[in-house]
């Protein structure tokens, strides 16, 4: 099945006209210690996010808002339980547009986009029979194991959005252990998708938290 979402058109803006990012662009501020905060950096990739999805993909945000209802309360309670920040829910929103029967190309599925090797990792039955991918409250939990240990591992939550979306073994030759700030400092060795995942859930959030400011 296509996957319609909003990571399709990802690869293809990461070098669209915009300012691009190099190793020395700073990012507003570093990221802080607190677990339980996810940072909004401002960053010329978020702008240009916002712009899309207020423009050319309004229709289609406009649907992902509409589902994000269905979703939003059991996923804010179990970050909350976690300790983890309320905004990985928009982790979900660019990885599926919170639509539980989508597929990639790379055989990720459910909301949260997960692949079979990692769901069955985290305690999901995935074979010819079941496949508790598509289970939003099972699929949530495993996600948010996946991402806890990601920050565990990363010390960031953009760095383990980026180790999310790319995989951990991608992430790890670029850098070790950091701050969301070395998520823009590394932004040119990232593969081309994971450039703009983090910008998208920036900008994704922030339409998400007033969007009759933006006109939805």
């Amino acid at each position: 099945m296509k996957r319609v979402v909003l990571l399709l058109a990802l690869t293809t803006v990461a070098c669209a006209s915009t300012p691009t990012p190099t190793s020395s662009t700073p990012p507003a501020t570093a990221a802080p210690a607190d677990r339980s905060h996810f940072a909004d950096l401002d960053h010329p990739r978020v702008e240009y996010h916002i712009t899309r999805f207020t423009g050319e993909k309004r229709a289609e945000f406009a649907s992902y808002l509409e589902r994000k209802s269905q979703y939003e309360e059991m996923i804010r309670a179990k970050l909350r339980r976690r300790g983890m920040p309320e905004e990985l829910l928009y982790l979900a929103m660019v990885e599926s547009g919170f639509n539980p029967t989508v597929h990639s190309l790379a055989d990720a599925a459910g909301i949260w986009q997960l692949v079979p090797d990692t769901a069955r990792r985290y305690g999901l039955k995935v074979d010819e029979t079941v496949d508790e991918r598509h289970d939003a409250e099972k699929s949530t939990d495993a996600a948010l194991s996946y991402l806890s240990y990601l920050y565990n591992r990363f010390g960031s939550w953009y760095l383990a959005a980026a180790a999310y979306n790319a995989g951990e073994n991608r992430i790890s030759p670029i850098v070790e252990k950091g701050t969301d700030a070395d998520y823009y400092r590394v932004w040119d060795q990232l593969p081309g998708e994971t450039r703009d995942y983090v910008p998208a859930m920036v900008a994704a959030m922030r339409i998400a938290r007033d969007p009759a400011r933006y006109g939805f």
